[in-house]
Order: C-alpha cells, then structure tokens, then sequence
C-alpha cells in the first residue's frame, strides 16, 4: 500500500483546489482580526448589557452604572473599551458624557445575535 501524505497540509485531497485556493485569497486577516476583536469586546457580560442598552438610546455613565449594579469607574472603564473598540460613540453636554452605539451595524449585530440565541433555545 502506498501513502500519499507528504507532510500535515496534505492529508488527503478532496473537493476542489481551485475553488479552495479563491476562498483561502478572501480572507483578509487585517478585516479578520478586526471582526475578531469586536467579537472580544462583546465577549464581557457587562460590555454586552451596555451594548444592548444603548441599541435605541443614549445613556450617562452614572446610569449605566445604576443599571449594572457597578460603580462609575467600572462602567466607564467597559465604555472605554467599548469606544476604542468603534462601538460606541460619546457626546459630552456639560459635565456628562454620554453613550450610543456608533451606528447602527453594530445594532444590526446584536439584535441578529439575540434573534439567533432565542431561535436556538426554541428548537431545544
């Protein structure tokens, strides 16, 4: 018996290699890791509250701070990362600063992945 494996990349050939060698040429790592980095800011429980509750409102820190049950400094420090991350945007009116999603992409995102998460726990 023969064995064609000459090394880990090629297992075994199967599908087509031109097909496979176009889609390996979409991938763009830098947009990759871009998305794969929202991906982590949203990962937090608290950032992701936030984040769902500035989907049709702006908030002050202090009342995100309320809502979670956190101190101020708590808050603000998940609303900086949020805003570092483009999630985010904040307007400051006097000595508040307050939150609201950077646009509505981001919203789009959260409300497909609670519509995915209810849809999945339906068919459980």
């Amino acid at each position: 018996m023969t064995d064609n494996i000459t090394d880990e990349t090629q297992e075994h050939v199967c599908g087509d290699p031109n097909r496979t060698e176009v889609l390996r040429r979409t991938l763009n790592n830098e947009e990759i890791e871009g998305m794969t980095q929202i991906f982590k800011a949203l990962s937090d429980p608290n950032r992701m509250k936030i984040a769902f509750l500035l989907q049709d409102q702006e908030l002050c820190v202090c009342d995100i701070a309320v809502i979670l049950g956190s101190s101020v400094a708590t808050a603000s420090h998940h609303l900086r990362q949020l805003r570092q991350m483009n999630i985010t945007k904040s307007r400051k009116d006097g000595k508040h600063v307050f939150y609201s999603l950077k646009d509505h992409h981001i919203q789009t995102l959260i409300t497909m992945t609670l519509e995915h998460h209810k849809e999945r726990n339906d068919h459980e």
